[in-house]
């Protein structure tokens, strides 16, 4: 299984997918690791990226978790997926893709990109990406999980919802099946 916690900036989604990946014992990447250099340096300069942008970006995360999924391995990926066609790329035909959004008030995301050191995404693109969020609708089958305020218990939240009576989740009981292998 691939899954994937989505959100806009400062959501929380590397934070928690991290935590969630370690939890179950599966692999983690961070889909801003996937952008060309191109995208990163338009985001650093505050110039918001456009669809044909976002293209390949998406073409190489799918690109990557086909690859898992052929390989039967298990992974989280941390993922903005702000708008229903980049949803619908990631979750295509793929029975093995979940996805996750997390939702988090305005203030809060401020406040969190405020406080982050050393991030490429400015403070300043906030407003576009909640411009650009197409939020998850009933049909897409995204599940959307509010925002615990502590990492932790949003990742107890995403275990409570996917795999109900599991408890504390150590990649064991229908869970696992990830390759115990960390990327950042």
């Amino acid at each position: 299984m691939i899954l994937i916690v989505a959100g806009v900036s400062g959501s929380g989604k590397t934070t928690v997918g991290a935590m969630l990946a370690g939890r179950l014992g599966w692999r983690f990447a961070d889909a801003d690791d996937f952008h060309p250099a191109a995208n990163v340096e338009k985001m650093r300069a505050g110039i918001p990226l456009t669809d044909e942008d976002r293209r390949p970006w998406l073409q190489a995360l799918v690109a990557w978790m086909d690859e898992r999924i052929a390989q039967g391995k298990s992974a989280v990926i941390a993922c903005s997926a702000l708008k229903r066609a980049y949803r619908d790329v990631l979750l295509g035909d793929r029975p093995d893709v979940r996805m996750v959004f997390l939702e988090v008030g305005r203030e809060e995301l401020a406040r969190r990109l405020a406080a982050r050191q050393g991030h490429f995404f400015p403070e300043k693109l906030l407003g576009t990406q909640l411009d650009a969020l197409d939020p998850p609708q009933p049909d897409e089958h995204v599940i959307s999980v509010a925002d615990a305020g502590d990492p932790a218990d949003t990742v107890a939240s995403i275990i409570a919802v996917l795999w109900p009576g599991e408890g504390a989740v150590s990649g064991a009981s229908g869970v696992g099946g990830g390759d115990h292998e960390a990327e950042t």
